[in-house]
């Protein structure tokens, strides 16, 4: 058994690798080639949640694995974090655990690539400027995820601190100096720069909109990242009223999880024939996406295990190859 921290898992997958895994993960899920039930989710009294999230695919090279979730909100007041996560991978030939992996890196690195497949296929090509919502523990993999698949020149950073956002900003400038050519600029008000960005990603736990979405023009493609409970919304409803195409990670998974879209849904502000379909579609041509320069594109996703134990096993693979990691006996 091998276990594999967030520095052998930096060493071993790119960004650009795990944007590509993500769109095999989704392919198979739209050709019913995975089973993934949805998360099972147990409350400790007094502490905090669990959340269990197994998977498999079929085909010829199959998949097997579960990612453990806690999400404890005391656990800083120890020096512990807030939700930490740890993947297991299995041989789905045999059933045995063959890796243990640092999932909290691990769903920040398939997260911001779920992000980057969708803006891979949905954004402009000539895109140029992007507007990040929310500089959290997901937003540096998300920020990645943008740079990697457009060469953009300017992304605005906002948070609802900004000293945050500027401190965000100059780590984004040491991460990626030698790699990408973009500006960072922090942001006192988000709704200052959506009408002049290409690209919009929010990643935040709010629940509501986070920017007006009457101020978003055409051209504009827009990812909704961090809303991943009925209760929590960063999408605004007209922004999801004026957009040409919509299209999920799942549509069990958003359906039943996403107050983004179940809010309107429920209130009959957005009907379900408004919804074009799931990525993993896209990625097959079964569906089309941008038509124009002027349509605005929405993608939707609150994860799913298939992206876990596709990434995973990827890295694992490559992670054997090149005797990276701890074996563990």
């Amino acid at each position: 058994m091998r276990y594999l921290s967030a520095k052998d898992i930096k060493q071993v997958l790119s960004m650009k690798e795990a944007i590509t895994e993500d769109k095999k993960a989704l392919q198979l899920y739209s050709n019913g080639k995975a089973d993934i039930p949805l998360r099972t989710n147990l409350s400790v009294d007094g502490f905090g949640q669990s959340l269990y999230m197994p998977g498999t695919t079929s085909g010829d090279d199959p998949t097997l694995g579960l990612k453990i979730v806690a999400v404890y909100p005391d656990n800083p007041k120890s020096g512990l974090p807030s939700v930490p996560a740890t993947m297991i991978t299995q041989d789905a030939k045999t059933g045995i655990v063959n890796a243990i992996l640092d999932g909290t890196y691990l769903t920040q690195l398939r997260t911001g690539a779920v992000q980057g497949a969708a803006t891979d296929l949905l954004a402009k090509e000539d895109a140029k400027t992007a507007l990040l919502i929310g500089t959290g523990g997901q937003a540096l993999t998300q920020l990645e995820a943008m740079l990697t698949v457009r060469k953009l020149e300017l992304v605005y950073i906002f948070d609802r601190d900004q000293k945050r956002a500027k401190d965000f900003c100059q780590k984004a400038e040491i991460e990626f100096k030698d790699r990408f050519s973009a500006d960072f600029v922090d942001i006192d008000d988000p709704n200052k720069v959506v009408s002049k960005v290409d690209i919009i990603t929010s990643v935040t736990t709010a629940k509501e909109a986070t920017f007006d979405g009457d101020l978003v023009q055409p051209g504009t493609h827009i990812n909704g990242i961090g809303a991943y409970t009925p209760e929590m919304c960063e999408i605004p409803v007209s922004a999801l009223k004026k957009a040409d195409k919509i299209i999920f990670d799942t549509l069990d998974g958003v359906l039943s999880e996403a107050g983004d879209i179940i809010q309107p849904l429920e209130k009959s502000l957005i009907k379900k024939s408004d919804i074009d379909g799931e990525l993993g579609q896209l990625v097959n041509k079964d569906i089309k996406g941008r038509k124009s320069d002027s349509d605005i594109t929405i993608f939707k996703t609150v994860g799913t295990a298939v992206l876990d134990i596709i990434v995973a096993d990827k890295i694992v693979k490559k992670a054997i190859l090149q005797n990276i990691g701890t074996i563990l006996n």
